[in-house]
Parts: C-alpha cells; structure tokens; sequence
C-alpha cells in the first residue's frame, strides 16, 4: 500500500512540475511573442521599404531604356527608310530581270 501512495506522489509532483513548466514556456511564449512581433513588423516594414527603393530604380531605368530606345531608334529610322527604298528597288530590278529572261520565249 505504502507504494501505492509513493507511486501516486510521485505521480502528482511529475504532474506538478509539468503543470509549472507549461506556465513557464506560456509566459516566455508570451513574451518572446511580443519580441517576435516586433521583429516580425520591423522585418515587414523594411521589406516595404526595400520594395518602395526597387520600384523607384524600376521606374527609373524603364524610364531611361525607353529613352535609349527613342533615341536608337529616331537616330536609325533613315537608315532603315534608306534600307526600305533600297531592298524595293533590288526587287523591282530583279523582277524586271525575271521578266527579261522568261519573257524571251
């Protein structure tokens, strides 16, 4: 009997101890929750800050490939006009030479 009581006392202060270890990990639950959070949200809020920064550079070298691009563009424009006339000729050339040597029958 006397190991009965022992066995059961024991098992009390097993669950004693369980019991205030939950309450310790609740409260350094609680409170690095509220470590966390802050880090969580200063984490957040540098992340919105990184992504503000990255927008703006995002806008801003679009901005200057575009422009590049205009530019490029105006500056090859009578070249490719030029080109343009030149290939058009090429091909009436060589249609009049077509029919230049099918058109001898």
């Amino acid at each position: 009997m006397e190991n009965k009581k022992s066995s059961t006392q024991d098992i009390e202060k097993v669950l004693q101890e369980i019991g205030e270890k939950i309450e310790e990990l609740v409260k350094k639950g609680a409170d690095a929750g509220a470590e966390v959070k802050e880090e969580i949200e200063q984490k957040i809020k540098d992340l919105k800050e990184n992504k503000t920064s990255l927008e703006a550079e995002l806008k801003k070298g679009k901005e200057l490939i575009e422009k590049e691009f205009k530019e490029q563009k105006e500056a090859f424009e009578p070249k490719f006009k030029e080109s343009k006339g030149f290939f058009r000729e090429g091909f009436k050339q060589f249609g009049l030479a077509l029919k230049a040597l099918f058109g001898k029958k």
